[in-house]
């Protein structure tokens, strides 16, 4: 008796689960789920991004998986994007709940807050804010630069011996986003501040990987003392930490006269009186944590794989230098406008974000009505992904998709020119809100680094390694490097 209850209780799921996952009419096509897993086990959950490319091979642009018993839309290609993310923007704009990335946040802050007024008023505020510190300015670029003095500290005392340069690079794009969040930085063998970039490396691995995507397709698994449990835990000490720094903030804040980016929360929040929802410490902490996880890691893993390119391919990190002499023969320091100098040195870095792909699957979305996609028919709700590597390897829009080429971003005369299809930000109203700061980044700290030192591939390291490691944001697997010092043209 008993067995066959449970036997009919299995049946009973198996046939509820069946129900759950018949694809609705004209919805896009996918290969047909499993119980209980839906697609998952047809993935590589080290990193997807292959299969996913296959999947699109065989059932087009716009396909779709199942993530348990979770429908979601797979978005492949520039053209598939920029219908979905630009021209049907508000359609796709918002930000899906019961995955792991929004019970971190608890849709707060800006990344995973729901398309609506309250994400549209701090996403203003975060622009208007980081413009008003100095984006775009001469103080951003001296901000920047003072932080490029200490990585170079580090590496001359270090030239000539094989060294990591994970932690160094971490720890430069963070304190300069803890600059402008908190008016200061840290030093770099700060106790807390390693193991809060150690946090967020481990964080971003978790969130789209293995563990991340068990959490997101099997609820009755997230109570378990499995790794994303790790996940919740650092997410919730880093908000402590900077919740302390916030107090801080609040006992020494002069109304009017703001130091960083709390200070301009707070005085938003004073200005606004008692009903100043939607701004509350909540949604300021989980604001400043939005841009501290989102600064650090794009930036770092980058200019990670920069570097990793440079002594791979010594002969373009020769024609970068030949360019940056000349550009700067005579000046102290770089200048973002020095940009507009250096054609070969911007397609190099471009290359670099290309082919890197740091955020290969960006951040998920959702669909806020019912809508449709390349002549298919999308509910409200539904879980879209949209693949940026697709477009950012797409092979007609590339002359060499595949292979690390900076003529992919140079014109027949040799002139800078960026196709349409370079996204790595994503585009849309949910582009990445640092794409400003993080460009300014990029340029000034490689050029610095590339004026002064030599990068050099380690005789005993055999072939360099191409494979990411993939997360929420994907690095460049762990390497060392050697530099050597050079003589900066005066």
């Amino acid at each position: 008796m008993v067995v066959s209850l449970i036997l009919l209780w299995i049946g009973f799921c198996l046939l509820l689960f069946l129900i759950r996952t018949r694809r609705p009419k004209n919805f896009p096509p996918g290969p047909q789920p499993f119980p209980i897993f839906g697609n998952l086990l047809q993935l590589n959950l080290e990193n997807p991004v292959i299969d996913l490319q296959k999947l699109s091979e065989r059932y087009g642009k716009v396909f779709s998986l199942y993530f348990g018993g979770r429908p979601a839309v797979i978005i492949t290609g520039v053209e598939a994007m920029r219908e979905a993310l630009v021209t049907k923007a508000v359609d796709f704009a918002g930000r899906p709940d019961g995955v792991l990335l929004s019970h971190l946040t608890q849709g707060k802050g800006i990344i995973m807050a729901d398309y609506g007024p309250g994400w549209k008023e701090h996403r203003r505020f975060a622009l208007t804010t980081l413009r008003n510190l100095g984006l775009g300015k001469q103080s951003m670029e001296e901000r920047i630069l003072g932080e490029v003095s200490h990585i170079s500290a580090h590496l001359e005392k270090c030239a000539g011996q094989p060294i990591d340069p994970q932690t160094l690079f971490h720890n430069a794009s963070c304190d300069i986003i803890c600059s402008i969040m908190f008016g200061s930085r840290y030093e770099y063998d700060h106790k807390f501040f390693q193991a809060m970039i150690k946090m967020m490396a481990d964080n971003s691995k978790i969130a789209n990987g293995p563990w991340g995507m068990i959490y997101d397709t099997m609820p009755l698994l997230r109570y378990l003392p499995l790794p994303f449990q790790n996940a919740l835990r650092d997410y919730h000490t880093i908000k402590m930490h900077v919740l302390d720094v916030v107090n801080e903030h609040r006992a020494t804040h002069t109304p009017k006269e703001p130091r960083d980016l709390i200070d301009s929360y707070l005085d938003e929040v004073d200005k606004r009186g008692k009903d100043c929802a939607p701004f509350d410490d909540g949604q300021m902490l989980t604001m400043l944590l939005d841009l501290l996880f989102a600064g650090t890691d794009t930036t770092s893993n980058t200019i990670r794989s920069a570097v990793l390119y440079f002594m791979a391919y010594p002969d373009i990190q020769a024609k970068c230098q030949q360019e940056i002499d000349m550009v700067l023969e005579g000046k102290d320091e770089p200048c973002f406008e020095d940009r507009h100098h250096m054609p070969y040195t911007q397609a190099v870095i471009h290359e670099s974000q290309r082919s890197a792909s740091t955020l290969p699957l960006s951040v998920f979305h959702c669909t806020t009505k019912d809508t449709g996609l390349m002549g298919y028919d999308i509910p409200k709700g539904t879980l879209v992904i949209q693949n940026l590597s697709s477009a950012l390897y797409e092979e007609k829009h590339w002359k060499s998709p595949h292979s690390f080429d900076p003529s992919n971003f140079l014109n027949e005369q040799g002139q800078f020119e960026k196709p349409p299809a370079f996204m790595p930000f994503s585009i849309g109203p949910r582009t990445c809100l640092g794409e400003g700061l993080a460009r300014m980044e990029l340029f000034l700290i490689l050029v610095t680094l590339l004026r002064r030192f030599q990068f050099i591939w380690p005789e005993d390291a055999g072939e360099p390694d191409f494979t990411p490691v993939f997360g929420v944001t994907q690095a460049p697997k762990p390497y060392r490097m050697v530099v050597k010092l050079r003589e900066i043209m005066t």
